[in-house]
């Protein structure tokens, strides 16, 4: 059920328009695909609001998942959509990323990982082939391979062992499959930000032809910006351009932006919904911190570009007043918002791309994100 077709190349820039059909929906992409942990997003957002929004496709967390409720649990509910009332595609990790969140607290071999649940402290092993099976009892529409993420500053033995096994779990996962005509696997590209070893290893990764679609990982995970892109950017030029690419956690609307125009399709980052929770907000002319004294007046909405359901209805002034009295509501607006913003983005970039003006389009909004972001760090105010 899965096919992705290449809509068109933009004649001024790499950035690609595509469409991504899966067992339950359709994807236009570039996308960015909100954050759902532990099958909700954060600050109290129902699926009645992502799909007012015009959210396509969210990621949700194999590694919370399997530890609570668990993959049974799931499975005898009739599947992740059916437990979490969202019929729109799912893409779920493999846990491969808390392998480096949790690398202080797990034994890691070629085998797999042994960690402790960060819940109750009981032991569990996630190897290549439970990552798959996991996922195929979610019914997820993609999952993701199997992975190790080393940290950005590991010397080169570390980040050449990680590249190693990330290659040997993916032929793991690809032999382990077994609703392949339902789930689609997509495999990750790791290396560092040296740009030697990504060349190796996505020419190994991407020789895997069985794999529906690619991803770009171990990356904004401390490294520069600079770095980020370096290493991004020359990825994607090794990467298959009749599938899916797909750049993990990551991030800022800039971040989005710079990596559209390199040629990346699919994004997620839980950005949105944190940053929402924490009072800050993403428009169209940069980023506003909800609680500065300067909004305690301001009966303007959040970004006067904005059709969402939040900026229609309050204002600065009314938002602050949430934030600063701690209202859950806060939290839930701003995040709404954010996410409308960033999908917003998304399909401002399709549009673009489509009509050949990426590149001029991109620079007009990376420039006006700069100078909005320069003005909330303590700038002259708007």
């Amino acid at each position: 059920m899965y096919r992705f077709v290449l809509d068109h190349t933009c004649a001024q820039s790499g950035a690609r328009a595509s469409t991504i059909e899966t067992t339950h929906g359709v994807v236009k992409t570039p996308i960015f695909m909100p954050v759902a942990t532990q099958a909700a997003i954060k600050a109290g957002v129902q699926p009645r609001d992502l799909r007012e929004i015009g959210v396509q496709i969210l990621l949700a967390n194999t590694y919370h998942l399997m530890l609570r409720p668990g993959s049974e649990r799931i499975r005898q509910a009739g599947g992740l959509h059916r437990f979490m009332a969202w019929d729109g595609p799912i893409l779920t990790d493999s846990g491969g990323f808390q392998v480096y969140s949790l690398r202080k607290s797990l034994k890691l071999s070629d085998d797999g990982v042994v960690f402790s649940s960060h819940i109750d402290g009981s032991r569990h092993h996630l190897d290549a082939e439970r990552a798959v099976a996991l996922q195929e009892d979610f019914g997820s529409d993609i999952a993701m391979a199997f992975d190790q993420c080393p940290p950005a500053r590991a010397d080169r033995r570390a980040v050449e062992t990680a590249m190693r096994r990330t290659t040997d779990w993916l032929d793991r996962c690809l032999a382990s499959r077994k609703r392949v005509d339902e789930v689609a696997l997509y495999g990750i590209i790791q290396g560092g930000v040296d740009l030697t070893l990504r060349s190796r290893h996505v020419e190994e990764i991407c020789a895997r032809d069985r794999c529906e679609g690619f991803a770009i990982g171990g990356l904004s995970v401390g490294e520069s910006i600079d770095e980020m892109y370096a290493a991004c950017a020359h990825t994607l030029t090794a990467m298959p351009t009749d599938k899916a690419r797909y750049l993990m956690g990551v991030g800022t609307p800039i971040d989005l932006l710079s990596c559209i125009g390199f040629g990346v399709d699919q994004f997620d980052c839980v950005m949105p919904s944190r940053d929402g929770r924490h009072g800050k907000v993403e428009t169209s002319e940069g980023r506003l911190n909800i609680k500065n004294r300067r909004f305690f007046d301001d009966d303007r909405p959040l970004d006067p570009d904005c059709e969402c359901s939040c900026c229609r209805q309050f204002s600065r002034s009314y938002i602050r007043h949430l934030f600063v009295a701690k209202e859950a509501l806060a939290g839930s607006l701003m995040t709404i918002h954010n996410l409308h913003f960033y999908l917003w983005l998304s399909g401002q970039a399709r549009a673009a791309i489509l009509e050949d003006r990426y590149g001029t389009w991109s620079r007009q909004q990376i420039e006006r994100q700069r100078s909005g972001r320069w003005r909330a760090d303590g700038g002259q105010s708007e």
